[in-house]
């Protein structure tokens, strides 16, 4: 068995996924598939709605060819067991012959083919990883800020990457009036980043600014990173900062940033050259904006 594994996350749910050597292909837990597109918390639940599952399909003539029970996952409290997983094919196979149309989300997320604006745009932050978007030298500033932007978001919006010349607020969080806007960026650009404390401030005080008028939260966690990743050698894990708590503390951090510091803090990894925490931090990003 191959130890090559991946994690992405679906509305908050993990989705884990095992790399087959001989077959080259992944296979992906039928557990996590279930909890995911059922919004369920429990794997016990999760898991009789499973066998509940592939008896139903059987008698209704869908033959799920794939199914295997010659992989392990890793569970959360850090043992392997083995559990039912599928090919690519058989989670398609699956999602399109669901008993509710909840897996239509879950099929567009899975397979990379959610045409809204935000999941075109998912797709265009996944390519980043191999992407050399943003020179060194330029990590920090407004202009990378805006080559992150425009990237995620060029050709989706004709303002991608453009500083906004209009106020705008979200709830009761007004952001920087526009006419004081290029002003106040350059204020933050000038901020020092040499240690986590500095680069926190930072990022607080361009999420004060608010830059574009759409997809600031999006460009600027990324923005964030690169920071940490060029100073510190770490970056943040946003899987283990729950939703809920992240918007509160961005919210409460116009006044108090105590709360976003121990968030960031307590996801600290230095697996920076990790592809899994790369593609679970943009899959969590963009949960993040999500309405609920």
């Amino acid at each position: 068995m191959s130890t090559k594994k991946s994690i992405r996350f679906y509305k908050d749910h993990q989705v884990r996924a095992v790399w087959d050597e001989v077959n080259g292909k992944w296979w992906f837990s039928a557990n996590d598939i279930v909890r995911a597109i059922n919004d369920e918390e429990s794997y016990v639940k999760a898991g009789n709605y499973w066998r509940w599952l592939k008896k139903k399909l059987s008698k209704d003539g869908v033959e799920l060819v794939s199914v295997t029970h010659e992989f392990k996952f890793e569970a959360a409290d850090d043992k392997l067991r083995s559990a039912d997983a599928l090919d690519v094919e058989c989670v398609q196979t699956l999602a399109k012959h669901y008993p509710n149309n909840r897996a239509t989300d879950f099929l567009d997320w899975f397979t990379y083919s959610d045409n809204t604006i935000d999941g075109k745009s998912r797709k265009m932050a996944y390519t980043l990883w191999k992407s050399s978007l943003v020179a060194d030298k330029d990590v920090g500033t407004v202009k990378s800020l805006q080559q992150i932007h425009a990237y995620l978001f060029g050709g989706l919006y004709d303002f991608a990457g453009k500083i906004r010349t209009k106020t705008i607020a979200k709830g009761n969080t007004l952001f920087c009036l526009a006419e004081h806007l290029h002003s106040y960026l350059k204020t933050v650009e000038a901020m020092p980043e040499s240690n986590f404390d500095e680069i926190v401030d930072k990022y607080v005080e361009m999420n004060a600014a608010h830059p574009f008028m759409e997809g600031n939260g999006r460009s600027t966690r990324i923005w964030l990173d690169m920071i940490f990743k060029k100073r510190m050698r770490m970056c943040v894990d946003w899987s283990k900062i729950d939703k809920r708590d992240y918007l509160n503390a961005m919210i409460a951090s116009q006044t108090d940033s105590s709360r976003i510091r121990e968030l960031l803090k307590g996801a600290l990894t230095d697996r920076i050259d990790d592809r899994e925490i790369f593609m679970k931090g943009i899959d969590y990003s963009y949960y993040y904006e999500q309405e609920e």
